[in-house]
């Protein structure tokens, strides 16, 4: 059945769809119909193009070819999803895109770990620096990134921020906690709209 209020949700790094089990029944209470999927593996081991290359082929193989729809990332799902859009035709099937807690601008947190997904998402990678190069292509789009600035993944804290769209920080105290907090749900139901 085809509906205006579809809205995928994607998960960050060694998370499952799981870390949804707030947001996920708060959405389809507002009307939504709500989609996740597993990014196998999510530990870093796969590069994040690869990962937004499963977001491409889920959205294909669940949505009709016209049907619009939402996109929620959450962390380095954020950047997964923001890849598939830019990259991989998303921009022409997402209405609404919402980043919650994402590296855009990377993390020092992501020196720590060597895996090909963890480099991509280190400060000035090449990967970040080639979405950043055409970056205002989210202005076609519904864009909003939240934020904490207590974030202590994603380190500056206000690497989530970009300079198209809505930047909307929360005093939320831990990374994890963003897609539990009742203020975030709140400010997702915003940016999302009525559909």
């Amino acid at each position: 059945m085809k509906t205006s209020k579809c809205v995928l949700l994607v998960h960050g790094l060694n998370d499952t769809r799981a870390i949804f089990q707030t947001m996920a029944p708060s959405l389809i209470k507002l009307g939504w119909s709500v989609y996740d999927l597993d990014l196998l593996p999510s530990n870093g081991e796969l590069p994040l193009d690869k990962l937004a290359q499963q977001v491409a082929d889920y959205v294909n193989e669940t949505f009709a070819p016209d049907q619009k729809l939402s996109v929620i990332g959450f962390s380095m799902g954020g950047i997964v999803s923001r890849y598939y859009i830019q990259r991989l035709g998303g921009i022409e099937r997402v209405k609404n895109f919402i980043t919650i807690a994402s590296p855009h601008q990377g993390t020092w947190v992501a020196h720590l770990f060597d895996t090909p997904g963890c480099v991509q998402m280190r400060p000035y990678s090449a990967f970040l620096q080639d979405l950043e190069q055409d970056v205002e292509m989210l202005e076609r789009i519904n864009f909003t990134s939240i934020w904490t600035p207590y974030d202590l993944m994603i380190v500056p804290a206000n690497s989530s921020e970009l300079p198209v769209g809505k930047n909307i920080p929360l005093h939320v105290l831990r990374h994890d906690w963003m897609v539990t907090d009742q203020g975030c749900l709140k400010v997702v139901a915003e940016a999302l709209g009525d559909g």
